[in-house]
């Protein structure tokens, strides 16, 4: 199947298999590799990324449903102001364990620090709730998206 979409600010026309996933073809085509594999059922959240500017978990999304499609990962955050101040602030509040949530939590509160108002701790809660972290715990991620302003 031939799609075109938009990745990370980029144009990109592909032959893929239709029911490729697009965590496989993120880490294993492109060699995206910060988009995280946990549970390969969209339950972890640790695959996500924006689509259209929404988060989902890209071990559930389908190359076939993306014709036309805009996607961001992790790595297509580094020019973004909101991004950066976002990434900085997880490391600030010691947000960060092992790591291996962190792109995840980044990519699902991304859309929530675009809106730009101060952020009270049940809005954070609602969108970082597909999200797991075993090292960490929430209170240091819930803290680092409250201070990016």
């Amino acid at each position: 199947m031939t799609l075109t979409l938009e990745l990370n600010g980029e144009s990109i026309t592909t032959d893929v298999p239709p029911g490729l996933r697009l965590i496989d073809w993120l880490r294993n085509d492109l060699q995206l590799t910060g988009t995280k594999e946990g549970c390969g059922e969209g339950e972890c959240g640790a695959c996500t990324v924006l689509l259209n500017g929404q988060p989902v978990n890209s071990c559930i999304i389908l190359m076939g449903q993306l014709n036309g499609m805009h996607i961001q990962t992790i790595e297509g955050i580094r020019t973004d102001p909101d991004g950066r101040r976002l990434i900085a602030a997880f490391c600030d509040a010691g947000a960060i364990q092992c790591g291996f949530c962190t792109p995840g939590f980044i990519m699902a509160a991304l859309p929530l620090v675009r809106q730009h108002p101060p952020l009270s701790t049940e809005e954070i809660k609602v969108a970082i709730a597909g999200n797991l972290c075993r090292c960490t715990g929430y209170e240091k991620i819930i803290e680092a998206i409250k201070q990016v302003r």
